[in-house]
């Protein structure tokens, strides 16, 4: 399924380094969470629900992930 994410506000992570290694979220989009690669923004785009982007958040918080 295609989204349209015209109106997403694009944000990355504030502890992001200068050397481009980052994602970049939008969360101002009701039903979807996308989230792209900074160094290829036209090279497609991971969805999440809202609650999955939650989800995974608070796991990475918990320390779930080895990032």
């Amino acid at each position: 399924m295609t989204r349209d994410l015209d109106g997403a506000r694009w944000r990355k992570a504030s502890r992001s380094g200068q050397t481009g290694n980052c994602v970049e979220v939008a969360t101002n989009l009701p039903d979807v969470v996308p989230v792209r690669d900074t160094k290829d923004r036209e090279g497609g785009t991971l969805t999440f629900t809202p609650d999955a982007w939650r989800d995974f958040l608070a796991g990475v918080k918990d320390g779930e992930f080895d990032l």
